[in-house]
């Protein structure tokens, strides 16, 4: 139930922290695998680490505000591989910490471009092949910060928030083809995106107090719900939000 074996999975930001280890975790379970992001040097470290691994993935630049770029990865992947499967929604930015009342129109346009618009436009330009294989999984990963603030990111906080409705919107407006889309919810997950709360010896020791399980997450930790929704054995399982916090918003 849980192989990926003739699939086709793309995944923003798959480049690093929870992108990577779910790509890996793809190409482990036998998926064809193709990562996005910015950046052509983070793309090739990881291609190269997938190959030390012993995996084969594809990488492709795109800038997720973009919707050209999206639709180039998705007509790349279709000439390559025939099909789009499974699309894991990872990409985030965040170009502001402070308190909400001081941020600038910039930062909620480059906020939700990316983090909620960005998503959409993926999942509608593979909707085209999932609709026409009456199949298909969009993981789209959000965060704890849908659900409780977490201080300085206000914007971001919203922008998760938006990512579990759009969820929930393309959950039922997308079910007659047999299409699920689920979001994830991580906690505090050791990546580059969270370096300055876990480089900090004074940050991270605040930090640990308030998981219940006593560290921080790594990318792994997702990784498995990532297969799990990604995979045949979730079939019945549509519009829902899977939290991997360590215990937080328990």
């Amino acid at each position: 139930m849980f192989s990926l074996e003739n699939k086709t999975a793309i995944i923003s930001g798959g480049s690093k922290g929870i992108g990577k280890a779910i790509a890996f975790k793809y190409a482990e379970a036998g998926a064809n695998v193709i990562i996005c992001s910015r950046k052509k040097e983070n793309l090739d470290t990881a291609v190269q680490d997938a190959k030390s691994n012993g995996f084969d993935i594809t990488s492709i630049e795109c800038n997720t505000g973009d919707v050209d770029s999206i639709q180039d990865v998705v007509n790349q992947t279709v000439d390559k591989f025939g099909t789009v499967d499974i699309l894991v929604n990872n990409a985030a930015a965040n170009p502001y910490y402070g308190p909400i009342l001081k941020a600038e129109d910039s930062h909620w346009d480059k906020i939700f471009q990316i983090n909620v618009k960005g998503y959409f436009e993926f999942a509608k330009a593979c909707s085209a092949s999932m609709i026409e294989n009456k199949s298909g999984k969009i993981i789209n990963v959000a965060s704890i910060a849908a659900k409780t603030p977490l201080e300085g990111l206000g914007i971001y906080n919203i922008s998760k928030a938006a990512v579990v409705m759009l969820t929930k919107v393309l959950a039922k407006e997308m079910a007659y083809a047999n299409i699920q889309v689920n979001t994830l919810a991580p906690g505090l997950i050791k990546t580059d995106f969270s370096r300055a709360l876990w480089e900090d010896e004074n940050i991270y020791s605040q930090i640990i107090k308030s998981i219940p399980q006593g560290r921080m997450g790594e990318p792994q930790d997702i990784s498995g719900m990532a297969l799990y929704l990604a995979s045949d054995a979730s079939d019945f399982i549509t519009g829902s939000m899977f939290t991997i916090d360590g215990g937080i918003t328990t």
